[in-house]
């Protein structure tokens, strides 16, 4: 997750507080959608942005485990290409470790 995005999920953390907010990711690759929900969930493991050593308590869903939650024709058109060369359940495993 870039330093900008670090920058922008902390100050709506502190604005609109972590209870009732929660991230949706879309990475394409299980790896880094894991590392962006580990850095909204307990800080930035490289120690190099905004959230190096702040734990926000973020929960972070891929938008895979949201398809139930999507408009089916806007899921479609929008999603579900993506979902046929992804591995779509090493991606939402990965993110779901740091909800636990």
């Amino acid at each position: 997750m870039d330093l900008e995005n670090q920058r922008r999920i902390k100050e709506f953390a502190e604005q609109y507080g972590s209870e009732d907010f929660i991230l949706v990711l879309g990475g394409g690759e299980a790896e880094a959608s894991g590392l962006a929900a580990e850095t909204v969930s307990v800080g930035d493991p490289t120690f190099a942005g905004p959230l190096a050593g702040v734990s926000l308590g973020l929960k972070a869903y891929h938008i895979f485990e949201l398809k139930d939650e999507i408009d089916p024709a806007v899921y479609e058109e929008q999603i579900s290409m993506m979902e046929m060369v992804l591995d779509v359940d090493a991606i939402m495993q990965e993110v779901a470790t740091y909800r636990g």
